[in-house]
């Protein structure tokens, strides 16, 4: 592994010549008392959960300059056998452990060892935790420095702060998941760690070592200590942003619109880069063409040199990335203009970002640019990063604020060495970190008024960079947010492929829904603040001695007035909202989402809401008109100030005009709904307005300007036909002839490897106490007969955790475990746990049905107990079936069959995965609509059993095909 290979795309030449030498540089450098009384540590466990697992070994060396002059090593005896996949990844056994000291005993000892002395380990807060949970542990040292964040801090650009990667990189000792070769890697990374933090601009180090001096802060005197042999030259940030801009390479690419035609290569150019010797064999050592993949590459080359749009339903393992990006790339690159891909989720934007655009780069001649663009409040904002560094006032956090100090140095070197970037990768704890301290949104924007803009700005520079790049990458909400804000937002890109396309409508209505919640307004206010807190107190402090004190104390008492009334009128209105949602019937589980249509309007609860509603909407605009005054008084002598007012009426001025379109409702554009939390007393209430028709919009908004927009994903069509997805996403509004769609098959052998299940006799879902006792006992059937690995996908959480509570205890009986997606549990955990453990079973509700992946032996069975309508309270049905005779038929059926085709989905991830759906809704048997779920399936053999014997037929599926 080289340098060049190891740091992110984009590292500026300087930062890679400092990385390279560091090794070098540390061996000569001598860093007195942290390097000489510190003590490295590492720990080997059971497992990951400190509550469930248990200390095996523990390792720990004290430094001086020449090495490690003394050295604790042990094993410690847990009380059960250690798991063998621990056997396994570290080479410790049973016999090693079982004359070891106890967890006490060698904590004890590792406590004199260490003597008090600072502990630094790697992800510390891991090792720390297991020490302590041991008791004496806390007594081992106050004192733990994370090397982990310490490496982000120091090292920012390298593409990963693994211990195992750093130590490879500069040439330490190798890791090998042995508690004792991992503290000799680690200590050898120390000296370089110190190095390069010396790299950082000068005075940075001193700024860090002072900031908010009152917050206990482990790495403060490591900073302090190396500040004092740095000259004292303040640091500046603009200064720092400059340098890593210098070479900042590329001009502007054209705009498709000044170019009267496309120059593209022929389809017998194209279907070569996908022959042996090819570009695209260039990029896999064990590519393999597929027709499908050669004949859809063909087609978005004809899109995009016909300037016509498409919609292309690709099964699995057609390769779709791979099929649009050649002729894509190829249209960039012939033409000097910028092309976009926009994903739904982040794992298909790194898998573009990180392996298929870096393979297609170094295959093609003169390789190829590319970028990646998120929404704002995915990068810093260096204005605020400046004001909370420099600030006295106090941290504002649930949990600890040292992290929020940790933040701040990590994104203040990532912004020292980075021409560009975003906040996703640098491993900031966002539990404890306010981000809103941190970033801004698209309307807080201070634009011309910050300092850093635009070019200096991590946000506005990435769309200056992605309009000099050949690809840009970013996600379906963005994309959306860039129609809304009419193209400002993203550089003019003209042609689109829009990836993972079934989520397009669902995505953008989401994107351009207008709320107006109780959290969003107890949040301006809080933050807007009074008489002693907030922006409001601090201009009131600050400007009481100004030589213009009257007129700004006036100003801010005026502010602060009309904020307070709109403050509780707010409050007042929903205290208001939740008293109208007890007129709802039926509901969530816990939610009510209320249609606000024509019956609610002329109730005369609603007349009584009004009076509140109006109430609230002239007290924002009071309020609004007040700020903006100040703003405008303050633009003069303090524009940072302005810009912080200017924020808060822009927010203001969105919740007063959200509020007074969704009580008025007068614009037919929208269906409009109220949200309450019915398990809060207070808090958690919205008012909403979302747009109806999406394909309108986007037919209005978005698709005249583009010349090609490539919709694709697995599952476009209904029982073969795409008439629902081009009218949900405007298609059918465009001229005759603009557009063409088309289904390519999956490569995979979905008749060999899948097999369907209906259970057939199950009572009607809606008797739902005969239906539940039915699906109890299929459910327990399905997983014995399978042996676990099974994935239950539940449309609604009442259902799905009676069944937990019944299910569990008798899998247990059967030594299968089984774990559920209960409240305020871990969606990512629960997914990591299904993969890592190969017999577990997992129920689940709507974040599992689609975008989760489990090859092999992971995943066995996908069980779908009810059929996932819309429910007829939901706001859009209603409105929907308010206007239109047939709109069950029309949206939410096709819808449903789509949901249960990208369920489906999860099962069949590669060519050798073999699986079972079984459904276990009767009504795909029962009522005509059923023949356009099944045929729209992968694979239309599926088998009509009895739900009494569908356990026993897995039984025998599972053996035929082990």
């Amino acid at each position: 592994m080289t340098m060049e290979t190891a740091v992110l795309p984009g590292t500026p030449r300087f930062v890679i010549e400092q990385y390279k030498t560091l090794a070098e540089r540390a061996r000569e450098r001598v860093f007195g008392i942290i390097e000489e009384d510190v003590v490295i540590l590492d720990t080997e466990t059971t497992g990951l959960s400190v509550r469930d697992n248990e200390l095996i070994e523990i390792s720990a060396a004290v430094l001086t300059q020449q090495g490690i002059k003394e050295r604790f090593d042990t094993f410690v005896h847990p009380t059960g056998p250690i798991p063998d996949e621990i056997i396994k990844l570290t080479g410790i056994r049973n016999a090693d452990v079982i004359h070891a000291p106890s967890a006490r005993e060698a904590v004890a000892a590792l406590a004199q060892f260490v003597a008090g002395r600072p502990v630094v380990a790697h992800n510390a807060t891991f090792d720390r935790s297991f020490i302590e949970a041991v008791k004496g542990g806390v007594n081992v040292s106050d004192i733990w420095i994370d090397s982990l964040a310490l490496s982000r801090i120091a090292l920012p650009r390298l593409a990963s702060h693994k211990l195992s990667s750093m130590a490879e990189l500069f040439g330490c000792a190798a890791v090998s998941h042995r508690a004792t070769d991992d503290v000799d890697a680690l200590a050898g990374m120390w000296r370089i760690l110190l190095t390069a933090l010396t790299d950082l601009p000068a005075g940075l180090l001193r700024l860090l070592a002072d900031t908010h001096p009152d917050v206990a802060w482990s790495y403060r005197p490591v900073f302090s200590f190396l500040a004092q042999n740095m000259t004292d030259e303040p640091f500046s940030l603009r200064a720092a942003r400059a340098r890593v801009l210098e070479d900042e390479p590329g001009e502007e690419r054209f705009d498709a619109d000044e170019l009267s035609a496309l120059a593209m290569p022929s389809d017998q150019a194209i279907e070569a880069c996908y022959e042996p010797g090819g570009v695209v064999a260039k990029m896999y050592e064990t590519f393999e063409p597929r027709a499908e993949q050669v004949e859809m590459s063909c087609e978005v080359r004809d899109a995009i040199a016909s300037s016509t749009n498409r919609v292309i339903e690709a099964g699995t393992g057609v390769g779709k990335s791979v099929a649009y990006l050649v002729p894509l790339v190829a249209a960039a690159k012939e033409n000097n203009i910028t092309v976009g891909v926009a994903t739904k989720s982040n794992n298909l934007a790194d898998q573009l970002m990180y392996h298929e655009l870096p393979k297609l780069s170094d295959a093609i001649e003169g390789g190829i640019s590319y970028c990646a663009l998120k929404g704002f409040d995915h990068y810093p904002c260096l204005r605020k990063l400046e004001r909370l560094a420099r600030s006295t006032a106090e941290i504002k956090t649930d949990r600890d604020p040292a992290d929020t100090l940790t933040a701040i140095a990590v994104i203040y070197a990532f912004a020292c060495q980075s021409p560009s970037g975003d906040l996703d990768a640098l491993g900031i704890r966002w539990k404890s970190v306010n981000r809103q301290d941190l970033t801004t949104g698209s309307r807080e924007c201070a634009r011309r008024l910050c300092p850093f803009f635009p070019d200096a700005c991590l946000v506005h520079g990435a769309r200056r960079r992605a309009a000099r790049s050949d690809v840009v990458v970013t996600n379906h909400s963005l994309l959306f947010r860039n129609v809304a804000a009419e193209g400002k937002i993203l550089p003019p890109i003209r042609h689109w492929v829009v990836d993972e396309a079934h989520s397009v409508e669902r995505e953008a209505r989401r994107q351009w829904a207008i709320t107006v919640s109780a959290d969003d307004s107890r949040s301006v206010f809080e933050r807007l603040g009074g008489e002693g807190a907030g922006t409001l107190g601090t201009i009131g402090r600050e400007f009481s001695h100004h030589e213009a004190a009257t007129l700004y104390m006036g100003l801010c008492a005026r502010a602060v007035a009309c904020a307070t009334r709109a403050s509780r009128s707010m409050a007042d209105l929903f205290d208001a909202v939740r008293e109208l949602s007890k007129t709802a019937r039926g509901g969530g589980y816990d939610q009510v989402n209320l249609w606000i249509g024509d019956e609610l309007r002329e109730s005369e609860g609603w007349s009584a809401f009004l009076s509140t509603a109006f109430g609230a909407v002239d007290a924002l605009e009071e309020a609004e008109k007040a700020l903006r005054a100040l703003a405008d008084a303050l633009a003069q002598d303090a524009p940072e100030r302005a810009a912080d007012v200017s924020e808060h009426a822009r927010r203001i001025a969105d919740l007063k005009e959200g509020l007074a379109l969704i009580v008025r409702g007068e614009d037919k554009r929208y269906v409009y709904s109220l949200q309450v939390n019915r398990r809060l007393r207070a808090g958690g209430e919205a008012l909403t307005a979302e747009r109806l028709d999406i394909g309108e919009a986007l037919a209005e908004q978005w698709l005249p300007e583009l010349h090609t927009a490539i919709f694709t994903s697995a599952t476009l069509s209904v029982s073969g036909d795409f008439k629902h997805f081009e009218h949900a996403v405007g298609l059918d509004r465009l001229p005759s002839g603009s557009s063409k769609s088309l289904h390519l098959d999956s490569s995979y052998d979905f008749d060999a490897n899948m097999s369907i299940v209906v259970a057939s006799d199950l009572p009607d879902p809606r008797n739902r106490d005969a239906y539940i006792d039915a699906l109890e006992e299929l459910l327990v059937d399905v997983h014995v007969a399978m042996e676990g690995s099974v994935l239950t996908l539940f449309t609604n959480r009442r259902d799905m955790e009676e069944l937990f509570e019944r299910v569990k205890p008798r899998l247990a009986a059967a030594g299968l475990e089984l774990a559920c997606q209960l409240r305020m549990s871990s969606a990512r955990r629960l997914r990591d746990h299904f993969v890592a453990e190969r017999s577990s079973s997992l129920f689940a509700l709507k974040a599992f049905w689609e975008g989760f992946d489990a090859s092999g032996e992971t995943l066995r069975c996908v069980i779908i107990p009810k059929l996932p309508f819309a429910s007829p309270t939901d706001p859009l049905a209603c409105e929907r079936a308010h206007r239109e005779d047939r709109a069950w038929a029309r949206y939410a059926l096709p819808d449903a069959v789509l949901e249960v085709k990208q369920a489906a989905g999860r099962l069949i991830r590669s060519s050798t995965d073999t699986g079972v759906l079984v459904l276990a809704d009767s009504r795909l048997v029962t009522k005509g609509y059923g023949k356009k779920f099944l045929s729209s399936l992968p694979t239309a053999m599926y088998q009509r059993i009895d739900a009494k014997q569908v356990g026993r037929y897995l039984e025998l599926w599972r053996r035929s095909h082990e």
